[in-house]
């Protein structure tokens, strides 16, 4: 089974906290996560997935444009998207930069597509998504792979 991680990324950053979630999707036995950048994931990318995690970094307090865009253009997929998990996770420049609004953004628009919102486990210490500003350091690293994990065994024990 999969797991979507999806981002965009214009500095980096964003891409490796992906990177690290996906690590953590890996971990769990029969789970692979798929990483994909808001201008190449597919709908089929999308739907064939038991989970999204999607990221970006903070635009304005919100989600960037382009992936947005994603949600706005696969909406079609809406009835094929309810039940499975989805997260969130987002990078900033700032620590006061707005993180926390960027993922609820995002998780807004799960909850829309009708999906099954996971925040952090509660051995990490965020509570929306992982969540860091610039790179992703040691710390953020390890609550990346935890989310990861998360959301891959839910959706492993949703599928059984």
């Amino acid at each position: 089974m999969q797991i979507l991680v999806l981002y965009f990324s214009k500095g980096g950053n964003t891409k490796k906290l992906a990177e690290t979630i996906g690590k953590g999707v890996d971990e769990v036995e029969g789970m692979n996560a798929v990483l994909k950048n808001a201008q190449e994931v597919t709908k089929d990318d999308f739907v064939s997935s038991e989970g999204v995690i999607a990221g970006s970094p903070v635009y304005f307090g919100g989600m960037a444009a382009e992936l947005k865009k994603v949600f706005d253009e696969f909406v079609g997929t809406r009835k094929k998207m309810e039940g499975k998990i989805g997260a969130a996770f987002a990078t900033s420049g700032d620590p006061t930069g707005g993180k926390e609004t960027t993922m609820m953004s995002v998780i807004q628009c799960l909850l829309i597509y009708g999906m099954i919102v996971a925040g952090d486990p509660l051995s990490a210490t965020g509570h929306y998504g992982t969540a860091c500003v610039g790179a992703p350091d040691s710390d953020t690293v390890q609550n990346g792979m935890k989310l990861g994990r998360r959301v891959a065994e839910l959706a492993k024990r949703l599928r059984d």
